[in-house]
């Protein structure tokens, strides 16, 4: 007897319901840093989801596409501009802001290039991250409506 061929596991993205919180991606192998940026952000009216690994940031955006998106540049197995050209490829409308502890110069490289594959670029963010800095990064994308200055 031959055993059923069964399909491929797929993820079904979650539909958002009317006045649903906005949600933060947010993927940094350093939990540290991640915690501070969720906090802030939840702060602020977002549910924020942390990732630390390339593999479950990709499933975690095609579970439920962010409203933001915040990327270290450097992770182990992986790179951020690995990640700009998924989020490409998946014509992500999220707001992306870099933040990592390379030089300034790669940052701003990282910009540019997510500008040039079509994402919608903030920042880049340089660690140590301060609270300000970051609040100044997230402004303009609702930071009205989230009833927090700034984010």
């Amino acid at each position: 007897m031959t055993e059923p061929i069964l399909p491929e596991p797929t993820v079904v993205p979650l539909v958002r319901q009317p006045g649903a919180r906005r949600r933060l991606l947010l993927i940094d192998d350093e939990l540290s840093v991640a915690r501070f940026i969720a906090h802030a952000a939840e702060e602020c009216g977002y549910e924020a989801i942390i990732t630390v690994t390339a593999e479950s940031f990709r499933s975690q955006y095609l579970a439920g596409e962010p409203d933001v998106v915040v990327l270290d540049l450097a992770l182990p197995r992986s790179d951020g501009v690995e990640l700009l050209r998924f989020l490409a490829e998946e014509k992500c409308g999220a707001l992306v802001l870099p933040v990592s502890g390379f030089d300034q110069r790669v940052l701003e490289a990282a910009v540019r290039l997510g500008t040039a594959l079509g994402l919608r670029m903030a920042g880049p963010l340089q660690k140590p991250v301060r609270l300000q800095q970051l609040m100044d990064a997230m402004q303009g994308r609702e930071a009205q409506d989230a009833g927090c200055i700034g984010f």
